[in-house]
């Protein structure tokens, strides 16, 4: 007899939970992501014929559909304090005398404590953002940050959307706690950091300096739907309020957390004397290097529930814990200079020049200071001595200022007035009308200078952390110079046109940009088109060579050569037109999901934000990006240029292959040298047929295409377990052999 709909849907979201615990909870994954997804596609067709089957915690219903307009402030039924740290291990021998001390330990004439009743319970230190989880009966009624420590943020809808936090606890060995408020870590590991970030790039966007601070900003936005795109994940490190309390102790309690399908780290220990815990810290030591996720130290908690009790807290921490940090990759530096870059859409981001400093291995002379607010909450002045930090391959940034050793006479950094290249008043990033900001200003408190955007109907009078007063605002915190035409912004466009993902126009180099743009040979687009290479090879140009400085000229035979390519370029598809086009929120794989659905740019500018944004991949942010740009004089006038000079291509609409398009929904990696197709050939080809083509091999990868001289990326594949094919079976599972 076979089974009812009711029956299949309730299978369908045990079989799906099952898999996400086995994935997160015990790291040992028993079916491949697309079996999963093929199990999540199936519940949510049948849950869009049968609406009223459709339960809260339903893994389908973990992406909520509406942006919200605000986080509110939430009170912790239980504080969330903060913990004391160290960095040395004497430090941590005395944190276990002040301990046993506490509990009436006494010492023998020895010096060493008679009874040995203090059991540790060590844990990763993940740098991330702290979360609270509250479950009732076993449900995930409320999720919020940490904030003051009292009052934090409600993001319950955007942590639905992390699948390592289970909607439901699992019960079949023992029952849950009628309340159960979980402390943890939301982190992003280190490879969806790097694809992140590299994707907000191409879309025109900043990157991020660490992953702490992109995760911190993604829990915190407003809409759903990019939380879950991002990938966040969760790791369980500690308690709020337990009702009732199920064990005496913490281990024992992590233990049944696991049973739960709560994750944890699989590096937790339980040792019983300090000595164990000093050892504990030196082999972690070996270990966080090869960890999936940034950790700074661990932490080292009392056992016992009923000892923590008994030591109690200061106003500020427990006594029971401490944390042990490593010594970080920072060093002190002085901040000389304050330089505000342009970009390619005007916007002014300031770099610091530093007194060069060695860190991790590479001589650091400029680093990001990201915006002017970031600057107020350092409150860095000219001169100041810095603390920089480095970490893998994260850009260098100034994580505090030595406001003790600054010199007498400094002047803080102050936001320009003026564009450092053209002289034009900037602007502030205008608002919507419907949205106002504040942010606080008090500098004790987490909220200091962070800027939020509400709907103007709901502008707090006091900051929702701390209570005080805060400063209401009719701009955004972006500083842009609104000339369209300052050189510094033609200069970016035109590189970022030329890249090799765009209009691919090689030879065209940063060099070349700035001597063609300061000699007026290209203020537009259009005007690389009108070169002739007299134009272009009696440029000169500086360089360093064996230690002396050598002007250089370009010559007839090398600018012939680029303007081959330029010409060249007018064969390049119109999705790669778009992506040069530097609009807001459009790289490489919207511009072709926009250029094969309309064919053209006339249709383009044609379709009105509404039509666009009904275009798969396309929401109404992204829409009403395009919409903009091809309705706005500037727009309006580098699309007219260029169809002046005969550059306005076309994409004829490839009629689908039969039963779909075959790498629909796929994550392909494609490394080493292939035998028939270039780099960008294949992943032309990915796009072309649904997939997309990553630079970086995770879990979520659905195959690697490897060629010869396969290198990292071919043992990162084998060591998580992804499927590894060659250039000839690519070929044959898309029909192309």
């Amino acid at each position: 007899m076979g089974q009812s709909v009711e029956q299949r849907i309730k299978k369908l979201r045990e079989e799906i939970n099952h898999h996400n615990y086995l994935y997160y909870a015990e790291s040992r994954p028993q079916i491949s992501d697309r079996e999963f997804d093929r199990l999540l596609a199936e519940l949510i067709e049948l849950e869009k014929q049968y609406p009223e089957l459709i339960t809260p915690d339903s893994p389908s219903q973990r992406v909520g559909g509406d942006v919200q307009s605000e986080l509110k402030p939430v009170r912790h039924a239980v504080p969330m304090m903060s913990i004391d740290n160290t960095y040395s291990e004497e430090e941590v021998r005395a944190f276990d005398e002040r301990v046993r001390k506490g509990l009436g330990m006494e010492k023998s004439s020895g010096g060493l404590f008679e009874t040995d009743g203090v059991a540790y319970v060590i844990e990763p230190k993940i740098d991330g953002t702290s979360i609270s989880l509250r479950y009732e009966k076993g449900k995930l009624v409320l999720a919020a940050t940490r904030g003051r420590g009292n009052v934090g943020d409600d993001v319950t809808v955007n942590a639905r959307t992390i699948r390592s936090i289970p909607l439901s606890l699992r019960n079949d060995h023992v029952k849950p706690p009628e309340i159960l408020e979980v402390r943890g870590e939301v982190y992003m590991d280190n490879e969806d950091f790097q694809r992140v970030n590299k994707e907000l790039v191409a879309e025109g966007e900043e990157a991020y300096a660490n992953a702490r601070n992109l995760t911190s900003g993604t829990l915190r936005r407003l809409d759903p739907k990019i939380v879950a795109k991002r990938r966040l994940r969760f790791l369980s490190h500690g308690l709020g309020q337990v009702e009732p309390m199920p064990t005496e102790g913490y281990w024992e309690l992590t233990q049944l957390m696991r049973k739960w399908g709560l994750p944890l780290p699989k590096e937790v220990w339980r040792v019983e004397s300090i000595d164990e815990v000093i050892k504990c810290i030196h082999e972690f030591e070996k270990t966080r290097p090869k960890l999936p996720y940034m950790t700074d130290g661990v932490v080292i908690k009392v056992d016992s529930f009923q000892q923590r009790d008994r030591l109690g807290a200061t106003s500020k921490a427990p006594r029971w814990v401490i944390a042990y940090k490593y010594e970080t990759e920072q060093q002190p530096t002085v901040l000389k200079d304050v330089r505000w870059q342009v970009g390619k859409g005007g916007k002014l981001t300031p770099v610091g020049d530093l007194e060069p400093v060695f860190i991790s291995g590479v001589t650091v002379t400029h680093v990001t200071l990201h915006n002017i607010d970031q600057i107020q909450r350092l409150g860095a002045h000219y001169g100041d001595t810095v603390v920089v930090e480095r970490a893998g391959e994260v850009i260098p940034y100034v994580v505090e200022v030595q406001k003790e050793k600054r010199p007498k006479g400094t002047k803080p950094v102050a936001a320009p007035n003026k564009c450092p290249e053209c002289g034009t008043k900037v602007e502030r990033e205008a608002l919507p009308e419907e949205t106002g900001g504040y942010r606080c200003v008090n500098t004790e408190c987490d909220a200091f200078y962070e800027r939020k955007k509400v709907k103007r109907a709901n502008l707090p009078e006091k900051c929702p952390v701390c209570e005080k007063k805060v400063e209401i605002l009719d701009a955004g915190i972006d500083i842009y110079c609104p000339n369209p035409a300052c050189p510094a912004q033609v200069k970016e466009r035109l590189r970022w046109f030329c890249g090799r993902t765009q209009m691919d126009i090689e030879g065209i180099g940063d060099v070349l940009v700035d001597q063609l743009v300061e000699r007026g040979l290209v203020k537009t687009f259009a005007d690389l088109y009108k070169l002739k290479p007299d134009d272009i090879s009696t440029i000169n140009s500086e360089v360093e060579q064996e230690g002396k400085t050598v002007t250089r000229t370009v010559g007839e035979k090398v600018a012939s050569k680029v303007i081959a390519n330029i010409e060249n370029s007018r064969t390049k598809g119109l999705d790669r037109l778009l992506a040069g086009l530097g609009i807001p929120h459009v790289g490489n794989r919207v511009a072709y999901v926009l250029a094969r659905h309309f064919g053209s740019l006339d249709a383009i500018i044609h379709a009105t934000d509404e039509q666009l944004s009904t275009v798969n991949e396309i929401g109404p942010v992204i829409a009403q990006s395009v919409h903009d740009f091809f309705h706005n004089p500037a727009g309006v006038a580098a699309i007219k240029q260029l169809q002046s000079v005969g550059v306005s291509p076309v994409m004829e609409k490839e009629p689908e292959p039969k039963g779909g398009l075959p790498l629909a929904g796929k994550t392909i990696v494609v490394t080493g040298t292939l035998e028939k197709l270039e780099r960008e050939e294949i992943e032309d080809l990915i796009m072309k047929l649904g997939g997309k083509a990553s630079g970086s091999v995770s879990k979520k990868t659905s195959f690697v295409v490897a060629g010869e001289s396969a290198g990292s990326k071919l043992d990162k594949a084998k060591e998580l377990g992804v499927e590894v094919i060659n250039e000839a079976e690519f070929l044959k599972r898309i029909g192309r052999t």
